[in-house]
């Protein structure tokens, strides 16, 4: 085994206590299996007011002092010692006791460039708080994209100065502008307020911050890392990245297969696998049955799990379904929240056909699991995907995906073929017909190849989509990155 590497996470959102999409799936299960590989890995993260802590939660009786620019600051911190790792919790009441993480329901918080850069202090003074200086630092999206520019300036000749730093980019389209006056806000010299660094439009652009000051950048799946070095998907950051392409590193998330077995799987009716798929059968007529549907095994169900953002693509499922229910016998099941006018379109079109279409705005974690489950097809049509996560839940349930062909999604989904072979649908324009198309001939496929159907369910259900190989990627990077620092 290689050598062994103190690790601190840092991220905003950390599963199960606080999570908003895919980002604290992956920090939870990549801190864990990064662990269990034999490494000391400590996570911090806000304690937002949502999060209920545990009966074994510490709380440290001494406050945490977190050095601004302006001055002294004091937190509370907690700790959870896990199995493999220990997990802190800032509390610090002027930015944390509030409800939501980044916005409530009338908008983004305005403070948020305070608020997440407060985290980024707040990280760096846990480790002199515990006199503990980790290898690396890694620091996940544009929350934490002030941490390696600290690192290099203010603290390069104090201790922590010594650490590498990783930088992860989970979605670029979300830069975190920031007055100017952050800078003041933390102490970080001005010498850093230009447009080869962290300035973008007169402000200070937290993520760009972080691509260009990291040891090392890595995003969520090799084909992300390819498009955002281009104008289409790179939001005007594309230019940086090119500059830093030698140390970008596109490496797919995996999912935790303990938390997302039909095997296992709490929330489910019954249990299935590969080689017994008689479960998924009964969970379908589960889901049936709470969708007030017809119970029908011939009528394919077409489920959804999402945040209803313009990312997604579901503004384009919504222009075909009422095309799609007069002229195939389908049931669709939607869940999830978000754009106030994508949820009233959908809820529209579930009033129109109750009998076949399904939605639940919000969010329900049993019906998310009994929809992988339930559902013979998963439909994702985003405009762009950095990595995703339910193709790869709903492909280890049987679920085959019906997604375009762009970054996670193209590199996990295999897409069926004249010889049979295939774990799901896919497509690469982003129109209504495109979508039309390819929700038809997966449908056709249902209804006349079920044989194939079957062995496409079984392939996809096979497929490795655990952390094994992911974490050791990311065990090589943070290697390399601690080496960058020591040369």
């Amino acid at each position: 085994m290689s050598e062994s590497l103190n690790i601190l996470m840092v991220s905003p959102e950390l599963s199960p206590f606080a999570k908003v999409g895919g980002l604290g799936d992956c920090v939870a299960s990549l801190s864990k299996f990064i662990a269990q590989l034999g490494h000391k890995v400590k996570v911090i993260l806000p304690k937002y007011v949502s999060i209920k802590l545990p009966h074994n939660a510490i709380e440290h009786l001494q406050p945490i002092i977190v050095n601004m620019g302006y001055g002294t600051e004091y937190g509370k911190l907690w700790e959870i010692k896990e199995d493999y790792l220990s997990i802190y919790f800032i509390e610090f009441d002027r930015y944390y006791n509030r409800n939501g993480i980044y916005y409530d329901p009338f908008g983004d918080f305005h403070d948020n460039h305070e608020r997440f850069a407060f985290l980024s202090r707040a990280a760096i003074d846990l480790c002199y708080y515990l006199n503990w200086i980790p290898d690396i630092i890694h620091g996940h999206d544009w929350t934490t994209g002030l941490i390696p520019v600290m690192l290099n300036t203010i603290e390069q000749h104090k201790p922590m100065g010594q650490c590498g730093s990783i930088f992860t980019i989970h979605n670029l389209q979300h830069h975190g502008y920031a007055p100017k006056s952050i800078l003041d806000f933390l102490g970080i010299p001005y010498h850093v307020f230009h447009s080869d660094a962290v300035e973008a439009f007169g402000q200070v652009n937290m993520m760009k911050a972080g691509l260009y000051f990291a040891s090392k950048l890595t995003t969520v799946s090799e084909t992300y890392s390819r498009e955002i070095q281009t104008p289409e998907f790179g939001f005007g950051l594309d230019p940086v990245l090119k500059f830093r392409a030698g140390d970008l590193i596109g490496i797919c998330n995996g999912i935790d297969k303990q938390l997302w077995s039909p095997e296992t799987d709490p929330f489910l009716p019954t249990k299935f696998s590969h080689t017994n798929m008689k479960g998924k059968m009964l969970c379908k007529k589960k889901l049936q049955a709470y969708c007030n549907f017809k119970i029908d095994a011939m009528t394919p169900i077409f489920g959804v799990t999402s945040r209803l953002y313009e990312q997604k693509g579901l503004d384009i499922l919504a222009n075909i379904l009422p095309e799609l229910f007069q002229n195939l016998r389908i049931q669709v099941v939607l869940l999830g929240n978000g754009d106030h006018y994508l949820e009233s379109r959908f809820i529209e079109i579930a009033k129109k056909y109750y009998e076949r279409c399904f939605v639940y705005i919000g969010f329900q974690e049993a019906l998310s699991h009994l929809i992988e489950a339930g559902a013979d097809f998963f439909v994702m049509p985003s405009r762009f995907e950095p990595c995703g996560l339910n193709q790869m839940y709903s492909m280890r349930y049987g679920t085959l995906p019906i997604a375009r062909a762009t970054g996670g999604l193209k590199d996990t989904i295999q897409n069926f073929s004249k010889d049979s072979s295939g774990t799901g649908f896919l497509f690469s324009e982003l129109t209504d017909s495109a979508l039309h198309n390819t929700i038809l001939w997966a449908y056709e496929t249902y209804n006349k190849q079920p044989k194939v159907i079957m062995e496409m369910r079984q392939r996809a259900m096979q497929q490795d989509f655990s952390w094994n190989t992911s974490a050791k990627k990311y065990i090589d990077v943070y290697h390399w990155a601690k080496k960058i620092n020591y040369d």
